[in-house]
């Protein structure tokens, strides 16, 4: 079996590697996945332990095994190469040892100084962060390796300078079977712009502050397979991948947020996950509700920047959008689709998080900043 060809793009935040890399996944004339590297590692240890083991610091080790796997299944299902933007130890750079089913070719994205300060600043990152940002450019620096220097450029123009380093076009794989870990998976759902992810975060959050090792994945982000979108086989397939991963690192729990169409959609993970207590819980909300949050989304109010794929955030809505978002609503609630159904009118997002029922407790959260975005 041929091993699945990669690009890895790095370097500090700020940089622009996502956006490069959904440049470059947008209009490649191949059949493509994307992956975000950081969407592999989001298991951090409960309140009160160490957030890592300190055999892997910066959880490198866990996001190249979950890599390697979710690779094998975007390569089992068409794509013929990856493009996968993200963090690297700045120390020894990418592990190929560690991604067997993979060929990867790293290339590593850097900018000056002040340039890296000015696009920090327009995120909002606090000083500290830019700091730290500048500090871990000057390590990356001194990897050796391919290097497009972007101080300057707009996204297109550095894709068109990232893009004769592409690996030629491959495949094979095979996708992940039913993981049969046992565990707690809370899967939010809900139509466009309702805010599972902004109350998945929360709830993620409130259960490691309990104590319980808990992991948090969102379907989206690691669905993206072009050119045609990635059914939930295939979703489903990277969640036993990842939670295979996790639940060796010690995770018990599991937050998942994703649109689910129906029925047979909540099938598909239960059957990835068949040693796990499954909760759904459906987030709901009025037509009027999801134009207010839509609008909050395009105007960059609580969001968070720079997720693959994100169509909304500090962008002009899309035309159609409101419509898409009500219909979605429509459509769960007439299919009744979850085991809890939490109408999000009125409510902050602690109310509803608080409203969130597991299998098990979850401590009620006593303050939340988060806002609906």
């Amino acid at each position: 079996m041929g091993r699945v060809p990669v690009l890895w793009l790095y370097g500090p935040p700020g940089v622009g590697k996502t956006s490069v890399a959904w440049e470059l996944f947008s209009r490649l004339g191949v059949p493509a996945a994307l992956v975000d590297i950081d969407q592999l590692g989001i298991c951090y240890g409960p309140a009160g332990r160490p957030p890592e083991p300190a055999s892997d610091p910066g959880r490198h080790r866990m996001k190249a095994r979950n890599l390697d796997a979710v690779v094998a299944n975007f390569g089992a299902a068409g794509a013929s190469c990856v493009v996968v933007p993200g963090v690297v130890d700045s120390a020894r750079g990418v592990d190929v040892g560690l991604l067997p089913r993979a060929a990867v070719t790293a290339v590593r994205l850097r900018a000056s100084p002040g340039a890296l300060r000015e696009r920090l600043a327009r995120r909002g990152r606090p000083t500290d962060q830019a700091v730290a940002a500048l500090r871990e450019a000057e390590a990356l620096d001194r990897l050796p390796g391919e290097c497009v220097d972007t101080t300057g450029l707009g996204v297109a123009e550095v894709a068109r300078l990232v893009k004769p380093f592409m690996p030629a076009a491959g495949g094979g794989g095979v996708l992940t079977g039913p993981v049969p870990a046992p565990g707690e998976v809370l899967l939010l759902c809900g139509p466009l712009a309702v805010g599972k992810s902004t109350v998945g975060w929360e709830v993620y959050q409130r259960s490691s502050l309990a104590g319980v090792h808990t992991a948090f994945v969102d379907l989206e982000q690691i669905g993206f397979c072009r050119p045609a979108p990635a059914d939930h086989r295939l979703r489903s397939a990277n969640l036993a991948a990842l939670w295979r991963t996790y639940h060796a690192r010690g995770a018990r729990r599991l937050v998942v947020v994703g649109h689910i169409d129906g029925p047979a959609d909540v099938a598909a993970y239960t059957a990835a996950l068949p040693a796990a207590t499954v909760t759904v819980c459906r987030l709901h909300a009025s037509a009027g509700q999801l134009a207010e949050r839509i609008a909050l989304r395009t105007r960059g109010i609580g969001a968070t920047w720079g997720l693959a794929g994100d169509e909304l955030t500090g962008r002009p809505a899309p035309a159609g959008i409101h419509a898409r978002a009500a219909a979605q609503a429509a459509a769960l609630e007439r299919a009744g689709i979850g085991d809890q159904r939490l109408d999000t009118d009125g409510r902050t997002v602690a109310e509803v998080v608080a409203a969130v029922r597991w299998p098990g407790p979850v401590a009620a959260p006593r303050w939340s900043r988060a806002t609906w975005r």
